[in-house]
């Protein structure tokens, strides 16, 4: 048997293993650790078998060898030494065009991605589509002041990198950047678009301390953001509904060099904060699908069912209701998800819109299906 069979073998293996209740990346991690006689290269095509898996979404779902078969097939556009061995006929097809692979195989689009009903209008169907079966790249924005040491020490590594903007470093999703920078305190490992959706706070509306709330702060990506886009030049608020998550939370601010105004732990599905709590920001970067990440945890979407969306869509309703009313007359509120479905995104804009005395100011999905990233969506309103 050739490496490239059994390297096929040992993918249907960990499959037909994992029942999708741990991130992939965690379950594989382990099971390799369990496991002593693959070598890191080994490792590494058995993983990228695994998640060409869960790539290829819907498609052949009960057949785990040939579903990843066709999963390297329709994301590969050059020769693979994977397909030369197992299927070379369809490697003679590699370079051709997705949709005439697809059309080779007599499968479409819909059977790779289930959900096209739910998807926004705004975003390109096929560009997307395609680009679950693509792995994203590695971004890492730098934090003021460490743009010079952080190029130096790539420099040093002899890592390829992209410098993106002034401050996003695009590197190989297999970069292990913890090896070679204070993480939060130099960069902060933050998808590229997930960069983006504060853009509009350098507008007029910002007050010159302004009291600033994360309402579901999660890891703190968002927080960071926050204090690097304002220059450090705000008093910041947490909450989150997880006490383990605000801890670490807490950690990973000090290391960053950030203080707490205030944190609290608090369920905004149920009520909002006190009355005597206002703010000139909330960020609101609620829960949702995720759907916008899904080229990054394909796995979420290979286990997704299509009624959590109007689940989370439900949910977000509860926790915009019950932040809103903690803005100040003239604050800023920004709608944020990573999701691309439009019950999540658009309209929740109307929900906004028509329940509560609210200007919106900016729309925007953050497209990331041409340039290897996330895809996020934000909108953001003035409290009138």
């Amino acid at each position: 048997m050739g490496r490239h069979f059994s390297h096929l073998n040992s993918a249907v293996k960990i499959i037909e293993k994992y029942d999708g209740s741990l991130p992939f990346n965690n379950f594989i991690k382990a099971f390799f650790s369990k496991e002593k006689r693959y070598g890191s290269k080994d490792r590494r095509q058995i993983a990228s078998l695994c998640y060409a898996f869960f790539r290829s979404g819907h498609l052949l779902k009960k057949e785990v060898a040939e579903k990843i078969i066709t999963s390297v097939f329709l994301s590969e556009q050059s020769y693979s030494d994977f397909l030369a061995e197992i299927r070379p006929e369809w490697n003679e097809r590699i370079t051709h065009l997705f949709a005439d692979k697809l059309a080779f195989l007599q499968k479409n689009s819909q059977e790779l991605f289930p959900f096209l009903r739910e998807l926004s209008s705004q975003v390109d169907r096929d560009l997307f589509i395609r680009s679950l079966l693509v792995q994203p790249s590695l971004f890492l924005r730098i934090r003021p002041g460490k743009k010079q040491s952080v190029e130096s020490k790539l420099n040093a590594a002899g890592i390829p990198f992209e410098l993106l903007d002034e401050d996003c470093v695009s590197l190989a999703n297999s970069t292990k950047a913890e090896d070679i920078f204070k993480i939060n305190e130099e960069v902060v490992v933050q998808d590229l678009n997930s960069q983006k959706v504060l853009d509009f706070v350098k507008g007029k509306y910002i007050t010159e301390l302004p009291e600033s709330w994360d309402c579901c702060a999660a890891s703190g990506g968002k927080s960071i953001l926050l204090f690097d886009r304002l220059k450090g030049k705000v008093r910041l608020t947490v909450t989150d509904i997880r006490e383990t998550i605000l801890s670490k939370l807490h950690t990973r601010l000090h290391n960053a060099g950030i203080g707490i105004e205030q944190s609290y732990l608090a369920d905004l599905s149920q009520s909002g904060l006190p009355a005597n709590n206002t703010f000139d920001i909330i960020l609101c970067d609620v829960p949702c699908t995720g759907s916008g990440t899904w080229s990054r945890t394909p796995e979420q979407m290979f286990y997704f069912q299509k009624s959590k969306i109007h689940m989370y869509a439900e949910l977000q309703k509860k926790i915009i209701a019950n932040s809103i009313p903690s803005l100040k007359k003239g604050a800023l509120f920004f709608y944020i998800t990573c999701s691309v479905f439009s019950e999540e995104n658009e309209q929740q804009v109307e929900f906004i819109k028509t329940n509560f005395a609210m200007k919106q100011l900016h729309l925007e999905y953050l497209k990331g299906y041409e340039i290897k990233a996330d895809t996020m969506f934000v909108a953001v309103f003035k409290a009138v």
